[in-house]
């Protein structure tokens, strides 16, 4: 493989930049999302940056076994990072796998916020009352709550922090599995929810790399292949996903991709996919150019809406 696709000589100058002039005007906290996913026999620990309910990865290992990451394994994923975003808050979330206590007093000692599903069957205990399991809190769809200063798990030496119990009611006949139980460090309900809710767009982000996309799960590259690989898909998932949002912006969704369809309520495509079928659209016309001025010309009458939509396409291409 080239020695040029490195993740810290290529991406991390690339990400680094983004991030500055994307938060030039914001606040300077950023929310990543850490996971792991099983792609082929490879076990993938990733972490991301979530940005308008999207996961742009930033790193990520292939780790020597399968299942669950241990907590230097979680450090080794998420210390780059300090380095890297020096000067800016940062705020980590988490689903179930990463319920340790030892990673939540680790991101605290750093002076990370942090949200981190827990298990159902995590001991408890509040302020002089005995242990008990997060199950037994009667968490029920329409219910929530927030714990202050709780001992998490029977194990001693750990800082106590607060546990947030939210359960979504039921809407249309629906309910959900399960409610959430958040160990976090923030010192509200709403910061805790608001901030978790967010954590879906890893998840978004993984059937894109997948199935949604580029279907990298049919790759048979392995070890530093697989690495390299995952590197050029998120330049070309972040490049997409930045256009599609540009496109948007510009008002060219209508000619990039159907906005209704009868009956539905939410829009039909999300911006990396509207990035991505705009890159192949103005890519398409490079080589197909001569035929479609020919087809325009057999239909003078529309000619007003085929000048649309080159002026669309020029819109686009200028974007990438």
């Amino acid at each position: 493989m080239l020695p040029q696709l490195s993740i810290q000589y290529l991406w991390f100058p690339l990400v680094k930049r983004w991030v500055k002039n994307r938060r030039q005007s914001q606040a300077k906290q950023l929310i990543f999302a850490i996971d792991r996913t099983q792609w082929r026999c490879e076990n993938v620990f990733i972490i991301s940056l979530i940005e308008q309910k999207r996961a742009i990865p930033v790193y990520w290992l292939l780790l020597p076994k399968r299942g669950c990451s241990n907590l230097g394994e979680q450090k080794k994923l998420i210390r780059p990072l300090l380095r890297l975003f020096k000067g800016y808050r940062m705020l980590v979330l988490g689903d179930r796998e990463f319920h340790s206590i030892k990673l939540a007093n680790w991101l605290q000692s750093k002076g990370i916020d942090f949200v981190l599903r827990q298990k159902q069957g995590t001991y408890i205990r509040q302020e002089n009352q005995s242990y008990e399991r997060l199950q037994s809190l009667g968490l029920i769809p329409g219910i929530s709550f927030f714990l202050t200063g709780i001992q998490v798990t029977k194990q001693k030496g750990f800082a106590h922090f607060n546990i947030a119990g939210y359960y979504k009611r039921k809407y249309r006949g629906k309910v959900e599995p399960s409610g959430w139980f958040l160990l976090t460090n923030f010192d509200t309900l709403a910061d805790a929810i608001k901030a978790f809710k967010l954590r879906s767009g890893i998840e978004a982000m993984f059937k894109d790399c997948k199935t949604g996309g580029y279907n990298l799960e049919s790759t048979q590259a392995d070890n530093q292949r697989l690495i390299s690989l995952i590197l050029l898909i998120t330049i070309a998932y972040t490049s997409a996903t930045l256009s599609g949002r540009n496109s948007r912006q510009m008002g060219l969704l209508k000619y990039v991709g159907r906005l209704k369809e009868l009956q539905r309520l939410h829009r039909r495509h999300s911006a990396f996919w509207v990035g991505l079928y705009g890159q192949l659209w103005v890519g398409a016309m490079e080589f197909w150019a001569d035929l479609a001025h020919e087809l325009m010309r057999l239909k003078p009458s529309k000619l007003p809406y085929f000048q649309k939509g080159l002026r669309a396409m020029a819109l686009i291409q200028s974007a990438l």
